[in-house]
C-alpha cells in the first residue's frame, strides 16, 4: 500500500541530505514501533532547534554513533508530530512541506494548523 500524505495524494519524500526518516530512506513513512512518529516533513529554523534543545531534544550537535548529522537551519527533517505540535503551540513550529508529511500526522495536530505554517 501507498503511503499518503496529509492531503491524501502519494506520499513525497523530504530529504536525502541529511538523510532522514524512521527508515532513512528519505521520506517520512511510519510503522507502529515508530512511538515517536516520526512523520512532519519540516524545515528546520534556527528559533525551532533552539527550542528543541531547550525541552530535551538536541537536534544540533552531530551524533555519528548514531548516523545522526546534526540539524541546520534550513535542513528538511522528519520531525515526531508530537515535537512539531509542541513547537506550534509555544510559537516555534517550523514550516512543513505538505506534500512530504505522512497522513498519520493528523492523529496529532490539525490539518489547519499544518497548512497555516506549511511552504
Amino acid at each position: 500500500m501507498t503511503a499518503r500524505n496529509v492531503l491524501g495524494g502519494p506520499l513525497a519524500a523530504c530529504s536525502q541530505d541529511p538523510l532522514t526518516g524512521w527508515y532513512r530512506d528519505g521520506c517520512c513513512n511510519t510503522d507502529e514501533a515508530d512511538r515517536g512518529l516520526h512523520t512532519v516533513c519540516a524545515v528546520v529554523t534556527e528559533e525551532f532547534l533552539a527550542f528543541s534543545r531547550s525541552v530535551g531534544n538536541d537536534l544540533s550537535t552531530p551524533r555519528p554513533e548514531y548516523g545522526f548529522p546534526g540539524l541546520n537551519p534550513g535542513d528538511r527533517w522528519c520531525l515526531c508530530a508530537g515535537r512539531w505540535e509542541e513547537a506550534r503551540v509555544a510559537g516555534f513550529a517550523p514550516e512543513v512541506v505538505l506534500e512530504a508529511t505522512h497522513e498519520k500526522t493528523l492523529e496529532v495536530t490539525m490539518l489547519g494548523h499544518l497548512q497555516a505554517h506549511s511552504l
